[in-house]
Formats: C-alpha cells, structure tokens, sequence
C-alpha cells in the first residue's frame, strides 16, 4: 500500500478488547469451572455452603457477563476495522494484540482481585502467593510477547486479499 496511509489502532483496539476477553472466558471457565480453584468472592465468602456458593455463583456470572460484553465489543471493533481500507490486515497485529488483551487482562485481575482485594487467588492454599505471582507473570509474558508481534506487524504491507506465496 505504497503512498496510502496504513493505521493499525483500529486492529489493535479490536484485537484487545476481544484478548481481555477471551482471556476473563478462559479464567472464569478453567479456574472458576472446571478446576474449581476459586470464585469470585471465595477468599471473602468461602463457599462451604449453599447460600456462600449461590452468592460466588451469582459474582462470577456477572463476572462471565462483563468478559462477554468485552468480546462482543472487541468482535463489534474488529468488523469495523475490516471496513477500514487504511487498517492493515496483519495477522501478527491481530495476535500480538489478542495476546496484550490476555496479558492485561491477567495483570489487572491479578492485582486488583488477588493482591488489592484479596477477593480470590489463583490456587488458595500454602502456595497461594507463587500461584498469584504466576499468574502475574504470565500475563506480563503475554504482554511482552504481544508487543513484539505488533511492532513486527508494522511492516506488514500486504494489500488485504492477496495471498502470500507458500515458500
């Protein structure tokens, strides 16, 4: 796209938006559901009875609501941006910003729920802290990971519906 002006903002946007929250999906579903490790006001409520339960139940679905609200408006940017004919179609843009998305989805979680609140941690127990300080890590990995696909998305210069050669 020689001469055009090429503005990655609206994929990075979309790209964010949907990484927070598949992110908040794959926190919910795997630590909340099929683990079982926390829920939502688990620290503050444990739940070792119905009401307690009924009560994190009711937390965590509105936690589930919220990361779906962010993925339908992350889906809502992206079909935007494909509108766009100046919002270049990189598929290491789209990446690197679904994994910044992730990355900061897990470092704020992190911080404000497990260390700020104290609401849940990732793992109760005697380990609760290395589980937390995990978790940190690994959305700050994704946040670095991230970046380095956007920033090499920029020289992605493919016209939109071209393919690139099989080598």
């Amino acid at each position: 796209m020689a001469g055009e002006a090429r503005h990655q903002g609206a994929l990075l946007s979309a790209g964010v938006l949907l990484g927070t929250g598949l992110g908040g999906f794959v926190d919910g579903i795997l630590l909340h559901q099929i683990l079982q490790w926390h829920h939502m006001l688990s620290s503050r409520l444990p739940p070792t009875e119905l009401v307690p339960m009924k009560i994190n139940m009711f937390w965590d679905g509105l936690f589930h609501a919220f990361t779906w609200l962010t993925t339908v408006i992350g889906l809502g940017l992206l079909w935007r941006a494909g509108q766009r004919p100046e919002v270049p179609w990189s598929t290491r843009t789209f990446v690197g910003s679904l994994s910044i998305g992730w990355g900061l989805f897990n470092v704020v979680e992190g911080l404000i729920d497990h260390q700020l609140l104290g609401i849940h941690h990732v793992h109760p127990g005697e380990a609760q802290l290395a589980w937390d300080i995990g978790f940190l890590f690994f959305g700050a990995l994704l946040i670095v990971g991230g970046g380095a696909l956007v920033r090499a998305g920029r020289e992605d210069t493919l016209p939109r519906g071209v393919v690139p050669p099989v080598l």
